[in-house]
């Protein structure tokens, strides 16, 4: 019965990882893209800038409009065709179209066009970084998925040599070879082994629950991943993060975007000032009507009467603001402390982002050295482990030594594999802040 429960237990991981449907880091991100809220939100927000850009190059071309009306006067009025009171009930109809073309408004409508470009323009960067920041987010949670898988197969290599070891020394026991204080050594090291396993299973289910999420995958299906490639160990001490900072700042999506919103915030502030100025506008229209009297007397038919009755006007109009409440001039000192708040905001991305790649700098470097003596500690510890197994079957240690020293070994590679895909983390990072992919 116990040794049906390992073997259940060991199948756990491997059934776990041998199903058919693997998604690979590149799958996991596309769908979490796809599927992210903020992705679509961005995109409306994106056809907004687009709609709004379209405005405003209209704001340039004249205004086009038409206009009927009709009435009916009861009594006493004025008669449509000479022009006197008269008593009587009459009819009319009239028709016009009218334009007006602004010909100069303090250059504010050159300023929202201005404004409007540099909106799509930061829109298309904000998704872009939306874009990146989730890539990130997955890869980060996708990368702990894989440290999780991992250690659930060195869990699973420790129990089974445990397993292997347990049953050998039980023989070696009972042929009077080996202590009853070594055998309930290396059974309390089985033991402790199997809760490792377990342990380790339950990590890796959890990290798998926190990828799902952050995919938006229905709870129901199933997510197996495949393992990454190494990214190749590489010396970034040529290259400082100054360097890489200067090409951030004309590649990173999230660097461009603060600046085009600072860009924006300018041009918001220059069409709040240009609102104080002078409106000089250009006006034309066409009018013509019809009327009758409705006390049965004969009348011009309707065409002729349209023809007639045609007039049209050209004028020019002069807008100047003296008053309106303070509504203009708080307006631009709004806007004003708006481009201040912004030009903070730009310093403060700035500065994040040189933290944040003389961080990666730091880090690529440091776990680049710590993966190199990770891996040539592992193998010093593998020897030394296989040379504590022949000394403990010859009786020159004891079973504590034999499970330290697999303990050492263990925790080993738990610690290679650690700073390897750390390592493929910050290096991803460090390649996106130089303009490369994250993925």
């Amino acid at each position: 019965m116990e040794k049906m429960m390992i073997l259940l237990l060991m199948a756990i991981p491997s059934g776990i990882f041998s199903q058919e449907k693997v998604r690979t880091l590149e799958e996991c991100i596309e769908y979490a893209i796809l599927h992210n809220p903020q992705h679509a939100k961005q995109v409306a927000q994106n056809e907004i800038y687009r709609y709004n850009q379209r405005e405003t190059l209209g704001g340039f071309l004249p205004s086009l409009n038409a206009g009927t009306g009709v009435s009916m006067n009861f009594g006493r009025g004025v008669d449509p065709e000479t022009n006197t009171y008269i008593s009587t009930n009459t009819f009319s109809n009239a028709y016009e179209i009218y334009s007006s073309l602004t010909l100069f408004d303090g250059f504010a409508q050159i300023y929202r066009v201005k404004m409007a470009k540099i909106n799509r323009l930061k829109g298309k960067e904000e998704l872009q970084a939306l874009k990146d920041r989730t890539t990130f987010e997955v890869m980060e949670i996708f990368f702990n998925v894989l440290y999780y898988k991992g250690t659930v197969k060195l869990a699973e290599q420790q129990l089974e040599e445990s397993v292997h070891n347990l049953k050998k020394f039980r023989r070696m026991e009972e042929l009077g070879l080996k202590s009853i204080p070594d055998l309930a050594e290396m059974q309390a090291k089985e033991a402790e082994d199997r809760f490792l396993l377990t342990r380790q299973v339950n990590l890796y289910n959890l990290e798998i629950i926190k990828l799902k999420e952050k995919m938006n995958l229905p709870v129901e299906e199933d997510l197996l991943i495949k393992d990454c490639e190494q990214a190749p160990l590489a010396d970034t001490g040529t290259q400082s993060a100054m360097e890489i900072y200067q090409q951030a700042l004309v590649v990173l999506p999230k660097v461009l975007a603060s600046a085009q919103s600072l860009s924006a915030t300018r041009m918001e502030y220059k069409v709040a000032r240009g609102r104080l100025f002078p409106t000089l506008s250009l006006n034309g229209g066409f009018s013509t009507g019809f009327s009758r009297l409705m006390d049965g007397t004969p009348y011009m038919s309707f065409s002729e009467q349209l023809k007639l009755r045609e007039g049209s006007y050209i004028s020019a109009s002069l807008s100047i603001p003296l008053f309106n409440g303070f509504s203009r001039s708080s307006e631009m000192k709004r806007s004003r402390q708006r481009l201040v708040i912004a030009q903070y905001q730009h310093e403060e991305t700035l500065r994040q982002v040189y933290s944040e790649i003389e961080q990666a700098v730091a880090d690529v470097n440091g776990l680049s050295d710590e993966y190199l003596h990770a891996q040539k500690r592992t193998v010093a510890m593998q020897s030394a482990h296989q040379m504590n197994l022949r000394k403990y079957e010859e009786g020159l240690i004891d079973a504590v030594a034999l499970t330290t020293s697999s303990n050492r070994l263990l925790n080993s590679r738990v610690e290679e594999l650690y700073t390897g895909l750390k390592y493929q983390l910050k290096y991803k990072l460090l390649n996106y802040y130089k303009g490369g992919s994250l993925n």
